[in-house]
Formats: structure tokens, C-alpha cells, sequence
């Protein structure tokens, strides 16, 4: 036990990251390039140490959410190009500048207000193909030449998000494929009138895993590279990923019950013979869904699984381990990945608590910390 893994802790595992990394890039249409989403502290994961790796291999495009989080891997020394898809406000684009950061435009009226700042700015144009978040409708054509012939502003790349295709029915795959029909006709307006649309990128995970390859410089990879699945929707290529997080808790102490003794917040659990119960150090305030033990969510110990019982705390949690030997504080409970042949998926708990796998792990918390593991 060291001072990191004496209460409860986050395990990344950079090789099976690197895995992933290959496995998409090897699914990607000659030319073009994995671009690693990084947000939200790389969904759980830990930006930093995850931008290290792939940057070492040779990875050189990040996305990030908004300004902080692009300015925090910029002062770790990451080198490549790192695009904030949110909006930063006009009125800190010196900071954009000043930390090289690439800036997505989000309407015409953003780009303006970007552009009447006089500096130098490297950004992409989202183009709105039909979800209707942020970017310029694509149709729009005036709006995207008076944003080419704003001084200071760099056009980059134009890039969409495709907003269902997660889904393989009918009605989604056709609005997928107006999404792509929209966003290749706007390509080729721009080409036609001398626009350079420079590097382009439409796909994101479900984009990888249920379109063929598209002629794009880079594919935006989040989900997909930390190897789980949003959900138990059914996708088109199998890609061979492996998980990379695991999620661990100390065992603190452990009770007794006598038959009809209750535990925890509201006695809500009650002992209907005698009873063992762990107590580990991990609560909702670390993240977890607190309805986890009401969902029939369970740990793992000694290889074995074990149900979470009466309400989560704060910063602990109660698990039944009547009839299993040797419990002692100190243990490592397993609550996201491996304990010798048992197994439990972040999509295991997602689908537990009506939710996708992206929220269960950006959820995770500051206080736990990472730590790296091969």
C-alpha cells in the first residue's frame, strides 16, 4: 500500500491505451489520423498521463472541451495540436494565442467576435449537418465565406459531429448518411470557390465503429480508445480494444451484524441472518452513481463478487461479504475491472444505473488519484 492506493484510486493502463490507439488507427481510411479525445480529464482516465503516451507514439491531435483543460496539457509540455471543441469567449482569445491552442468556431457570430480580437488565431469551422449544438449550418455559404475573409483567423480544418450514429436503425442510419451528404457538399462548395477546408474530420467513436472509412484527414476517437462501449448498442466493426481503467477501493474495516441489526444511513440495510459487511473507502462524492447499491451494483474481493448493500455515503460504501474468509482492512476491492476471473465492465455498472459508460467515468473524481500501470 503506498500513500496514492491508501484509500481508493484510479489504475490507467497505458499499454492496453497504446493497444487501442493502433487497433483504430489501423481501422482508419489510408492518410488519415487518430485524433485523441482528451476531455474531461480524458474521460476519467487522466489527460495528462494519457497525452504523454500517445504523443509519444507518435499521436500528434488532441481535443479537449474548453480552455482550462487546454491550457493545463500545454503547461505539462504537450506539443500538438490540441483543439478545444467548447466555446471560449472572444474576451480570452489572448489566451488561446498565447498557449497556441486551435479554437473551434462555433457560429458565424462567435468567428466575428474571435476575429475582432486582432490576433492570430488557429481554428476549425464546425459545420452544423443536423444535430443543431454548435457550428454554421452547412448550407449557409455566405456565412462560411465571410468567415475565410476575417483577418486573424486561421481556418484550419471544418469538421461536423454526427449525432446518431450510435444507432444502427433505419431512421438514424439515414439521417447519418444526410449528415455525411451535408457535410461533403459543403467540402465541395468550399473547394469549387477556392476555400480551402484544410484538414477535415466527421467521425467520432460510433462514427469508427459503424461507418466505413471516410475520406477525412483525421477521425476523433474518445470512448473507443479507452476500450469500452457507450452501451450495449450493437455496432457494425468489432474492433479488438481493451478497457484501460480500473477503479479500486480499500477495505477500512469490517462488521458484524447479528440477525435483524441494520447498517448505514437509515438502517436501510438489515441483516436477515448474521452477517459480514465490508466498509470501503469510496463514496458518491468520488463519483459514483450513489443508486449503485440500490441498482444491484457489486465489487470484486479475493476474486469473488460481492453485493454493495444499504445507501452509499459521502465517502464510503457498505458490501455483503458473508461467507467470504479472510476480509481484513487493507484489502483492494475492484470496482471497475479485474480480480482474477471475475470481471466487472464500466458498462456493466452504466447499464445498472440507466446511463452510458462516457458519464460513469467522466464522473470519477479529483480525489481519486491515477496511477499508471503496463
Amino acid at each position: 500500500m503506498t500513500r496514492t492506493t491508501n484509500r481508493a484510486w484510479r489504475e490507467t493502463n497505458l499499454s492496453a491505451l497504446a493497444h487501442n490507439a493502433r487497433t483504430i488507427q489501423s481501422a482508419l481510411a489510408p492518410g488519415c489520423r487518430l485524433m485523441a479525445v482528451v476531455k474531461a480529464d480524458a474521460y476519467g482516465h487522466g489527460a495528462l498521463p494519457v497525452a504523454r503516451r500517445l504523443e509519444a507514439m507518435g499521436i500528434k491531435d488532441f481535443t479537449v472541451a474548453c480552455l482550462e483543460e487546454g491550457i493545463a496539457l500545454r503547461r505539462s509540455g504537450i506539443r500538438g495540436t490540441i483543439l478545444i471543441l467548447g466555446y471560449t469567449p472572444p474576451e480570452l482569445a489572448f489566451q488561446l494565442h498565447r498557449w497556441k491552442l486551435t479554437q473551434t468556431v462555433a457560429d458565424a457570430a462567435h468567428g466575428q467576435a474571435l476575429a475582432a480580437c486582432r490576433l492570430p488565431l488557429s481554428v476549425h469551422l464546425a459545420l452544423d449537418t443536423g444535430m443543431h449544438r454548435l457550428g454554421i449550418p452547412s448550407e449557409d455559404h455566405n456565412a462560411l465565406r465571410r468567415l475565410y475573409e476575417l483577418p486573424g483567423l486561421h481556418v484550419e480544418s471544418v469538421f461536423s459531429h454526427l449525432c446518431v450514429s450510435d444507432s444502427l436503425s433505419p431512421e438514424n442510419t439515414a439521417f447519418t448518411r444526410l449528415q455525411l451528404e451535408r457535410f461533403y457538399e459543403a467540402l465541395r462548395w468550399l473547394k469549387e470557390h477556392h476555400l480551402a477546408p484544410g484538414e477535415t474530420h466527421i467521425q467520432a467513436s460510433y462514427g469508427i465503429w459503424n461507418l466505413p472509412p471516410q475520406p477525412c484527414s483525421l477521425a476523433r476517437a474518445g470512448i473507443a480508445l479507452y476500450g469500452v462501449c457507450s452501451d450495449d448498442s450493437p455496432i457494425v466493426r468489432t474492433l479488438d480494444l481493451t478497457p484501460v481503467l480500473s477503479l479500486r477501493a480499500r477495505v477500512t474495516c469490517v462488521r458484524t451484524l447479528a440477525s435483524g441489526e441494520g447498517a448505514g444511513y437509515g438502517l436501510a440495510f438489515r441483516a436477515d441472518q448474521p452477517r459480514q459487511l465490508a466498509v470501503l473507502a469510496i463514496g458518491y462524492a468520488d463519483g459514483l452513481p450513489r443508486s449503485m447499491p440500490q441498482q444491484g451494483g457489486e465489487v470484486l474481493l479475493h476474486g469473488m463478487r460481492c453485493p454493495m448493500v444499504g445507501h452509499m455515503c459521502m465517502d464510503q460504501l457498505l458490501v455483503d461479504v458473508t461467507g467470504l474468509p479472510g476480509v481484513m482492512p487493507g484489502d483492494a476491492a475492484t470496482l471497475i475491472g479485474t480480480d482474477g476471473q471475475q470481471q466487472i465492465h464500466a458498462e456493466d455498472i452504466a447499464r445498472q444505473c440507466g446511463t452510458i459508460t462516457n458519464e460513469i467515468l467522466s464522473r470519477l473524481g479529483a480525489r481519486l488519484p491515477i496511477v499508471t500501470t503496463e
